[in-house]
């Protein structure tokens, strides 16, 4: 057995779903899922303010990149304590996570032999490549390999449900203010919902719109799931949308196919769950 720490949410749920939970010794502070990792210690913290306005978090995170300061603290004392064979991290988003750079100064006071892995999933095909990783480095490659069956088959029953209904022209935003739209494998996951993705930007970081062009582009149906938001949150953030003019005169919210999802749990966390966001999507788009 390995000794693992995982410093991402979804890799935490990976490493479950494949049956090495019990290598599992420290997680971040935003690990919610299974919940038997939640016992476990946990290495990070955020300086985020947790009862901040979309408007003020956005603002705070744009100020934090900019003087180059980092949105989480990793515990570099309790990470050599824990002892890790491998540690888990992430490259892609300094927002969603701790840095690769912090992760990687932080395991250099490490004594012991650690390797350090970093996923960079773009789309769905790069989450179920992550996952035969993990099950790959973890020796749990079968496990790993029937998740991803399991995931594939879920999704093409999916795709083969809608595949010959109408494909309404659905807008997910992952933030509201400022409104910003949805990228890697959001798209991805709208399509194979049963939809059309518009303003969107697959494979890459997400944009941020003008309610201008998301006027003009007039969505059917309109997706909220903020980064970082459980479904409280996305309501109140929803709530403060009523008293935009541009807002209230979008015909999806006119004709109340505006939907909150759950972001932190499902579209903004790449791990097995994401074909249970493809079918939230899909009950919220095929909404009669």
């Amino acid at each position: 057995m390995i000794r693992i720490v995982s410093l991402l949410p979804s890799a935490t749920e990976i490493l479950f779903a494949i049956g090495v939970g019990d290598q599992v010794v420290g997680i971040t502070h935003e690990c919610d899922y299974p919940p038997e990792a939640q016992g476990l210690p946990r290495l990070t913290a955020s300086s985020l303010p947790a009862a901040g306005t979309s408007a003020e978090i956005d603002r705070h995170v744009r100020k934090s990149l900019h003087e180059g300061s980092s949105l989480y603290h990793l515990d570099s004392g309790l990470l050599e304590q824990l002892k890790p064979d491998l540690i888990i991290t992430q490259e892609l988003c300094e927002v969603c996570a701790v840095s690769y750079h912090l992760v990687e100064t932080a395991a250099k006071r490490l004594k012991s032999d650690h390797r350090i892995l970093s996923l960079e999933p773009s789309s769905l095909e790069d989450v179920y490549a992550n996952i035969q990783t993990v099950g790959t480095i973890t020796g749990a490659q079968d496990a790993a390999n029937r998740l991803v069956g399991e995931m594939q088959s879920r999704e093409d029953n999916l795709r083969a449900e809608y595949e010959h209904h109408a494909h309404p022209r659905t807008l997910v935003l992952e933030w509201t203010d400022p409104p910003m739209s949805g990228g890697h494998w959001t798209p991805g996951l709208v399509e194979i919902a049963g939809g059309m993705p518009v303003l969107c930007n697959p494979g890459q970081n997400s944009v941020v719109l003008d309610w201008d062009a998301i006027a003009k582009e007039a969505p059917d149906v309109i997706i909220v799931a903020p980064c970082g938001y459980d479904l409280e949150k996305t309501n109140q953030a929803i709530e403060g949308l009523q008293y935009l003019p541009e807002f209230a005169h979008l015909r999806a919210h006119r004709e109340e196919r505006v939907h909150a999802v759950d972001g932190n749990a499902y579209v903004n966390r790449p791990g097995p769950r994401l074909i249970d966001t493809a079918e939230i999507f899909a009950r919220h788009i095929h909404q009669s």
